[in-house]
């Protein structure tokens, strides 16, 4: 069999139970509940972050982002992304980088922010191709960040366009699917949306978008409606680029992941999740994982086992049959074993830290601990997936095994820099606090 092709796509902020597939009540996901269907669901999906940069350090290097100094900032924003250190160099292999050397074409389309020019960027880690943005959200009609100026790139050049965001990015993923295909190479898209992240606003909103040019957007503004009409957008896009395969010829040896960077953030819904973005809680961990690869997983398959964002690497990798590279071993697991048996459940731990709120946690099988502030908390998740009975006093035993092994996990990780920076992206008094 050829090498098969990989497409990584990637919402900002979709909460847990946003999509219908996962069972959320607006009907705003109609190809991604399709792809569902045709593969599988995994229910114990996990970001490596509740927050943007670290996540896609993880995913780019399929390691834990902690032993990178760009990831200790949360997220990489204002000053820190202005910094030399805070970013992912160039020299670090990546999922990008290890595909290329075995004969794939690779591009990100969206969104990067792992870092800025000159030090850092997408071309410098491994991508022959980029269209997108450089920092974390820009206006969807004027691409403009936060500060006002421009931040709209092809291939290191400033690209202008008048064009939905969203549209953009997906038309630009069908262009570079097709160009592929008439080439005949192995590819590897890295399709990382925008949406349904800040500044809420759909396709109808560009009046209101340009009347606001030259000045700071902020996050004020939007509403449910809006946001799952965002996530309609993605999904139509999604739709596109699947249907463009079907059409090539090259659906069914084409391994597509969908997820999201973190939970979700002020709109979304999380249900029965609490919590959401800069949170430790599941609800700013627990993502969607979708999977569909008509070659290798069967229909309509649910998986238990637990996945974190690392693992994609280290999938890809296997399934393409290429190697790591020796002096950075990844944190992350191959899940192409999970592809060929869905019921399979191999036992793991998984790890979290944040400076902000000193909060960590850790889960294995049923029970999670979770620390915030100094508190600590031990949950049954499988009977208590909302974090309401903490069973820490019950079971002091297993709260010191845990507290132990989460201590002897982070002795083998560099510590948090004593000048990483926590940007609090907004302050919602209706955000559920444990």
């Amino acid at each position: 069999m050829s090498l098969p092709n990989f497409i990584f796509i990637l919402a900002d902020d979709l909460g847990y139970a946003d999509l219908g597939c996962y069972g959320g009540r607006a009907p705003v996901s109609p190809n991604i509940d399709r792809m569902a269907r045709q593969g599988m669901k995994l229910t114990r999906g996990y970001a490596n972050s509740p927050v943007c940069s670290p996540t896609r350090f993880a995913l780019m290097t399929g390691r834990y982002q902690y032993r990178l100094r760009g990831a200790a900032d949360e997220p990489l924003h204002g000053r820190s992304a202005s910094r030399s250190a805070s970013g992912l160099p160039p020299g670090h292999p990546t999922m990008p980088s290890l595909l290329r050397a075995q004969g794939y074409r690779t591009a990100l389309v969206g969104k990067w922010h792992l870092g800025f020019e000159p030090d850092f960027g997408p071309l410098l880690s491994g991508y022959d191709e980029h269209c997108g943005l450089m920092s974390g959200g820009i206006d969807y009609f004027t691409h403009t960040a936060p500060n006002g100026k421009h931040d709209l790139w092809e291939n290191g050049e400033p690209f202008h366009s008048d064009a939905y965001l969203t549209d953009l990015f997906s038309g630009k993923a069908i262009d570079f699917v097709r160009r592929c295909a008439a080439s005949r190479d192995p590819f590897l898209l890295s399709l990382h949306y925008t949406a349904p992240h800040w500044p809420w606003e759909t396709r109808e909103d560009r009046e209101l978008a340009q009347s606001l040019v030259g000045k700071t957007f902020h996050l004020d503004g939007g509403s449910v409606e809006v946001y799952q009409r965002m996530i309609h957008h993605m999904d139509e896009g999604i739709g596109a680029l699947l249907a463009e395969l079907e059409r090539l010829g090259l659906d069914r040896n084409t391994l597509v992941v969908f997820t999201s960077d973190n939970g979700g953030e002020r709109f979304s819904d999380n249900w029965p999740l609490v919590g959401g973005k800069m949170d430790l809680t599941e609800g700013g961990i627990r993502v969607p994982y979708v999977v569909r690869w008509p070659d290798m997983i069967a229909p309509d398959t649910v998986s238990r086992q637990f996945a974190m964002t690392m693992d994609w690497m280290p999938t890809f990798l296997e399934a393409a049959g290429a190697q790591g590279h020796p002096d950075y071993p990844p944190d992350g697991m191959s899940l192409m074993p999970l592809f060929r048996d869905p019921g399979l459940d191999r036992g793991r731990e998984l790890f979290w830290r944040m400076k902000h709120r000193r909060q960590r946690a850790m889960r294995r099988d049923n029970w999670k601990y979770l620390a915030i502030e100094g508190n600590e908390y031990l949950f049954d998740i499988e009977k208590d997936s909302r974090e309401r009975a903490n069973l820490a006093g019950r079971h002091p035993g297993l709260l010191a095994e845990f507290r132990g092994r989460y201590e002897q996990w982070e002795s083998m990780m560099p510590p948090i820099p004593e000048d990483a920076r926590v940007t609090l992206v907004y302050t919602d008094k209706d955000m559920p606090r444990v």
